[in-house]
């Protein structure tokens, strides 16, 4: 069976590494963007990250260019606006496209593990995918969904 752990991806830095290196830890995937709507949800995100990192919880963030043209800027432009805009400490990674045949193929497995009643594409930026210890998807959750609003599923699969 296929677990989160399986997948690698580019960091923001340019080092491929794999998710192998989280096993036995949650997950909360989560495609991003600096001009969305959305944005300031980085510092909720980087709240669970600084609460339950000690849990064994990892936050990861996956740009994305998709929705609007959202994320425009390069790795650079990317990593220094999440630094000094919400002090992000949680893995940043290279921007990708979430949906479509150019999807990285983490977020093509996770939206096939959790579908929703609209079919299994992604709709907006902050997506969030809620990955258990042992790899597999438990929950998915839409854009609107505040991160602060996920502590208790958090707290379940820690």
């Amino acid at each position: 069976m296929t677990t989160a752990y399986d997948f690698t991806a580019t960091t923001i830095d340019g080092e491929e590494v794999s998710l192998e290196q989280y096993r036995g830890r949650p997950l909360l995937i989560v495609n991003t963007a600096s001009q969305c709507g959305f944005t300031p949800q980085y510092t909720g995100l980087e709240e669970l990250n600084k609460t339950y990192a000690d849990k064994g919880l990892v936050v990861l963030g996956f740009p994305c260019n998709q929705f609007g043209h959202q994320e425009p800027g390069d790795a650079e432009e990317i990593k220094n606006f999440c630094s000094l805009t919400y002090d992000v400490s949680f893995p940043m990674f290279e921007k990708v496209d979430v949906n479509g045949s150019d999807a990285h193929p983490l977020f093509a497995w996770l939206r096939s593990e959790k579908s929703t009643i609209l079919g299994n594409r992604i709709k907006w930026n902050f997506t969030k995918f809620l990955v258990n210890k042992e790899g597999q998807v438990v929950d998915r959750f839409p854009p609107t969904t505040k991160p602060q609003a996920l502590t208790g599923k958090i707290e379940k699969v820690l």
